[in-house]
């Protein structure tokens, strides 16, 4: 199976998406089809075997929808026989999204038409390379980000034109039908020039040019939606603005065939109504293009250049050019270009935009450096490791795009509304027209007429689809820059339901290696030599407990001798001589062996190993000089993120393979609600049902090959980004800095934008009902109200706004932790 991203222009609500979505699902060969209206874009999972991508493209057209499609000419260099085009030709076919390509021997030139949501210039120009070609040029030089925002650019500037044209025949329309209507002595004045019918003439020529001039989308959009048995806004519109401009019509070419009383023309009902919506509609346009801005913004941190360094010089190519492989050049100031690792230089690197992280990152010889990160005071050289579509950036828009894409459980609910709202505003409709057609009186076919239209008109279901989709764009989007990745929209509702947080601790909770965190020396004994000593023996040991020893030594800048005898001692410790003096480090039972008292040394190591802590007693010429204490030490923030969770209302819990006591001493530490201890790897996902069981939904925090199954059992699964790829691909929620306060920070967001979504559907959902029984006249025989057809077409415009601007609010949302404190020293002496 294969997935393919198509653009999708002219979707306008939630039964346009459904009926894309039926039209692509019909296609032989498509396992999944998924549309969203804020995005614009279909995801489609499909057999390459049994369909392609143009096929799917023309599903889309038959539908009534414009696909994006983009169109590139290359310059191919090392053709040299019509073989070479051929097989140029199939390397750019084999590639996801390209619906056409076709190669010039003559002209040396490559023509490719390919779908931009799916895949850029640079991927074509790389697929010419690898099949053993050259690139001269890109005759357009766009990247997919220009693509997009210059069909984003197009759809509003299409519709600002169709608006204008659109206004500038409704406003003396509007004048001239309203005008007399609400002041007598225009009334006069102008039947006084002319006859009533010359008037009615001459709104008719200025309504003919808005009705099937900018109102032609809506005959188009609508009358594809008509025949595939699914009426959307455009068949609303269109039913609703022909009937008033037919009847009108009528009234001027046959005012013979009405009654006196009915010889009147709502010429400016369609033509005022019309301009309305495509005025919301393009105003809507401008704010969806703001709901992509996460996106853009990530597109946009990816260099253009990149500096490689080929026998020593340095040649300045564009950055789709660059191989794995290749030296870089990095300069202050610029932004680096490929993910790799450093080989010569140093320097502070802003990873911000990529972990949410404030703080600059050192980086030295053997460190790995990202795609898109600012490199800031130093210059440098690395080599890439990965490139284009590989990198960490590209992976993490790919993350963000498709977790946007996805449909949260209550997008379902919403969907199954629209379904069958448009069918029944129809069938109210023709009850309306009935109802006045019967009880109207002498005016029963204006009524009529009047009154349908706004039913029409004001249901539109516009905000309700477009309810769910903007507000999970923005919030998701959000959480990218916040250094959390939701991989699936569906996550964002599931984290905000779930009531139990389970984490594991080695790795997760801690930094998954030991450290020396205290020393105490007896009377008499200098800290410092005597860590320097021990640790000069331990330089003989690779048990994690030495190492963890030798590296707070050299970390203090202690000078570590060579032991001249080491010796290990199993089940006791390890003892030797350095500089002459005779050393020995271990549990307390080498010192019981050694003859020597514990005395006030033994209350201290009692307490560290209450704390889950490691005591160790070091011994020097025969004297007790010391107790340490080695732990796997929490990452800084945990107690501030576990304390929050609290207060937002979870139960929390570890799940660790450790002993009892050092996870009941790290959960008692932090105020853990349940310890689930001595848990063998393959029982963490058991462990996770048995919590699942309880009633509750739980999510489940995690880092290494070993969690994987609890992350997938979980509700919803978060994965360290500092972990293992297993972990972060079985993960549905994924904090790239690693940092433990991302998950509250998640949560806040996922309730945010959740709340965000029940604002929006109760306001969808309410306009609906409250207005189209005011629009059908329910009030006229109390109140004699009704509602006009133009103010129904402004209400519905403004419930979309309302809708959209409502979402953008996400963008302004402050984490409980915005910031994260430089780490501080482990050891304390």
């Amino acid at each position: 199976m294969k997935e393919v991203q198509i653009g999708v222009r002219g979707m306008t609500c939630a039964a346009c998406v459904n009926r894309v979505e039926r039209g692509l699902k019909g296609a032989e060969g498509v396992e999944r089809a998924q549309v969203n209206l804020a995005t614009e874009r279909a995801s489609v999972v499909y057999d390459p075997k049994k369909t392609s991508p143009a096929a799917l493209v023309e599903r889309v057209r038959e539908a009534g929808y414009t696909p994006v499609v983009a169109e590139v000419e290359f310059g191919v260099t090392g053709m040299t026989c019509a073989a070479c085009a051929v097989r140029v030709e199939r390397a750019l076919r084999k590639l996801d999204g390209v619906l056409e390509a076709s190669v010039n021997l003559v002209t040396e030139r490559a023509t490719v038409r390919f779908l931009p949501a799916s895949l850029g210039p640079g991927q074509l120009k790389r697929a010419i390379r690898d099949a053993g070609y050259g690139v001269v040029e890109a005759a357009s030089g766009k990247d997919r980000l220009d693509m997009e925002r210059e069909a984003r650019c197009q759809e509003i500037a299409s519709l600002r034109r169709a608006f204008l044209l659109a206004a500038g025949f409704s406003l003396p329309l509007f004048l001239l039908a309203m005008l007399p209507m609400l002041w007598m002595p225009a009334h006069m004045f102008l039947l006084s020039l002319f006859p009533e019918g010359v008037w009615n003439w001459a709104m008719l020529v200025l309504a003919t040019p808005v009705q099937f001039g900018p109102g032609l989308r809506f005959y188009r959009h609508g009358w594809a939606a008509l025949r595939a048995r699914s009426p959307d806004m455009n068949s609303l519109v269109m039913i609703g603005t022909s009937a008033a401009y037919f009847y009108s019509l009528g009234v001027v070419l046959f005012p013979g065939l009405f009654p006196p009383q009915a010889r009147h023309v709502y010429f400016e009902v369609s033509a005022v109504v019309i301009t309305l919506i495509l005025l919301g509609k393009y105003l809507e346009a401008i704010a969806k293009g703001r709901t992509s801005e996460a996106i853009e913004k990530l597109l946009s941190l990816q260099a253009k250049t990149a500096r490689v360094v080929e026998g020593g010089l340095e040649r300045e190519v564009p950055v789709d050019e660059i191989g794995p492989g290749d030296l870089i050049a990095v300069r202050p100031g610029e932004r680096i270009p490929a993910d790799g690792v450093v080989v010569f230089g140093q320097s502070y690197v802003d990873e911000s935009m990529i972990t949410g992280e404030p703080m600059p990152v050192r980086k030295t010889e053997g460190a790995r450096v990202v795609g898109g990160t600012l490199n800031q005071t130093g210059a440098f050289t690395f080599r890439a490791t990965a490139v284009g579509a590989d990198t960490a950036l590209a992976q993490i828009v790919r993350l963000v795009e498709g977790a946007q894409a996805s449909k949260p459980a209550i997008q379902n609910l919403a969907d199954r509304v629209v379904a069958v709202l448009t069918p029944i505003v129809l069938g109210i409709a023709l009850i309306t027209a009935g109802v006045w057609l019967l009880f109207g009186e002498e005016n029963a076919l204006t009524f009529a007429l009047v009154n349908t239209v706004a039913v029409l008109i004001v249901a539109c279901p516009c905000a309700m689809g477009l309810a769910i989709p903007v507000s999970l764009m923005v919030g998701i989007g959000k959480a990218a820059q916040m250094g959390i990745l939701f991989r699936r929209g569906q996550a964002l509702q599931a984290l905000q339901e779930a009531r139990v947080v389970a984490f594991d601790k080695t790795g997760t909770l801690t930094k998954g290696r030991p450290e020396l965190t205290d020393l105490q020396v007896a009377e008499g004994f200098d800290a410092a030599e005597v860590l320097r000593l021990v640790a000069s023996l331990e330089q003989r040991s690779e048990h994690p407990v030495a190492r963890a020893i030798v590296k707070a030594a050299r970390e203090r800048g202690l000078e570590l001798a060579e032991p001249a005898a080491f010796e290990a001692l199993p089940g006791f410790g390890v003892s030797g001589w350095v500089e002459g003096r005779r050393v020995e480090v271990g549990a307390g039972r080498l010192m019981a062996r050694l003859g020597l008292e514990l005395g006030p040394l033994a209350p201290v190591a009692g307490r560290l190993a209450e704390a889950g802590k490691t005591p160790l007693y070091a011994a020097v010429d025969g004297r007790l000089a010391a107790v340490l204490a080695v732990a796997d030490p929490l990452k800084e923030g945990v107690a501030q993120a576990i304390a929050l969770l609290h207060r937002q209302g979870f139960r929390v819990a570890i799940i660790t393979g450790d002993d009892a006591r050092t996870a009941q001493a790290i959960g008692k530490q932090l105020g853990i609600d349940e310890v689930l201890a001595e848990v063998l790897p393959e029982d963490k996902a058991e462990a996770v049902r048995r919590l699942r069981e309880e009633g509750h939904k739980v999510a489940f925090v995690g880092d290494g090959i070993n969690d994987a199954p609890a992350l997938a059992q979980a509700d919803v699964g978060l994965a360290i980004g500092t972990g293992t790829d297993v972990a972060i691909e079985t993960a549905d929620v994924v904090l790239v800095s690693g940092d433990l306060r991302g998950v509250p920070n998640a949560v806040a967001l996922s309730r945010a934008t959740l709340r965000n979504i029940r604002l929006n559907l109760f306001w969808a959902f309410a306009y609906n009902v409250l207005l189209i029984p005011v629009a059908a006249g329910v009030l006229y025989p109390f109140t004699g109200w009704l509602l006009s057809p133009v103010l129904a077409g402004a209400a519905m415009g403004l419930s979309s706004l309302f809708v959209l601007s409502n979402a953008l609010r996400l963008r302004g949302f402050r984490p409980p932790f915005a910031r994260v404190e430089p780490a501080k020293p482990a050891l304390e002496v």
